[in-house]
């Protein structure tokens, strides 16, 4: 615990604006994940672990916030003979690919496959790992395969808001509660946004979100390196709400999903401003780690994220 405390203490520095002083943070950040996951490691049994990880996309929210780390242009990381690799992983990468809708399958290096937003089908064999929301029928099942390890509701069926908190491997998974909020439709804790921390990075899936994030989300949220955000700008918060969530994120990488034809990718992109980069890729896959982050956040755009027809 005074070993966790000091690292803390170290990371109460506030980088300079230069590419010295992001260096010396990145480090740092790096520095801290690998203590963390020695930590881990030693702290706790299997069971322990599972139940106790701590969240370093939490402590480096409230340590260093307001910070990029990066040092490569969006167009250097995602060069196409990059972006799909057919051999395993390593331990610091993680395998991104858009499945469709709001479904993105996330792979780690241990062999953790996760499917967000399942509704039945997610184009791999067998996910570990499922994460549902209710607001459509499009982005959950009432029977997934029973095969399936870990069936993750952003709701709680029981009442109250759902809780989730477990390590699967190398990922953590954690949520945050949002509200349905459909016509006259108000429902409490009727979402969720999940987030995965593996292999260094914070990844946030927001769901069908339909309001605007408080105070208290962010905090829970903590820092989000990569970001799934939907983009229709009608049947979830509107695309200047949504843009809004990402000039405070400032995630590294932002990925479109929930494409239904009324706005289109250029359009989000377009609400978002100068202060972002684009990059349509020609795949529906790519690899990315800690170390390659884009140095602005960057709108990644999977190949066939299309609705009814329409495709960038």
């Amino acid at each position: 615990m005074m070993v966790f405390k000091w690292l803390l203490k170290i990371f109460d520095y506030r980088p300079k604006t230069s590419s010295a002083g992001q260096f010396f943070t990145f480090l740092l950040r790096t520095v801290f994940f690998a203590a963390m996951s020695i930590l881990s490691l030693i702290g706790f049994d299997g069971g322990a672990q599972a139940q106790n990880r701590p969240s370093t996309c939490l402590a480096i929210a409230q340590t260093l916030p307001n910070v990029i780390y990066a040092s490569a242009s969006s167009r250097e990381v995602f060069k196409p003979a990059a972006i799909i690799k057919t051999k395993g992983l390593a331990n610091h990468e993680v395998r991104i690919t858009f499945a469709g809708h709001s479904t993105y399958i996330i792979e780690s290096e241990k062999g953790v496959t996760i499917a967000t937003d399942f509704s039945g089908y997610s184009g791999v064999e067998m996910p570990r790992v499922v994460t549902m929301n209710r607001a459509h029928s499009s982005h959950f099942t009432d029977y997934p395969d029973p095969k399936i390890k870990h069936v993750l509701r952003g709701w709680n069926p029981d009442g109250g808001p759902a809780s989730h908190y477990l390590t699967v491997d190398d990922v953590l998974i954690r949520n945050v509660t949002t509200d349905i909020l459909t016509g006259g439709l108000h429902m409490v804790n009727g979402n969720s946004i999940f987030i995965f921390e593996v292999a260094g990075l914070c990844i946030g899936h927001l769901g069908h979100l339909h309001h605007a994030l408080n105070e208290e989300h962010y905090a829970k949220i903590g820092r989000l390196d990569v970001v799934m955000v939907p983009i229709d700008g009608a049947m979830t918060l509107s695309l200047g709400g949504m843009s809004e969530i990402m000039k405070r994120l400032r995630s590294s990488i932002i990925l479109p999903m929930h494409a239904r034809g009324w706005a289109t990718p250029a359009d989000f992109i377009n609400m978002l401003g100068a202060d972002f980069e684009s990059n349509y890729l020609k795949s529906r896959s790519f690899v990315v780690s800690l170390f390659d982050l884009p140095k602005r956040p960057t709108v990644i755009v999977p190949a066939g994220l299309s609705y009814r027809g329409f495709e960038e």
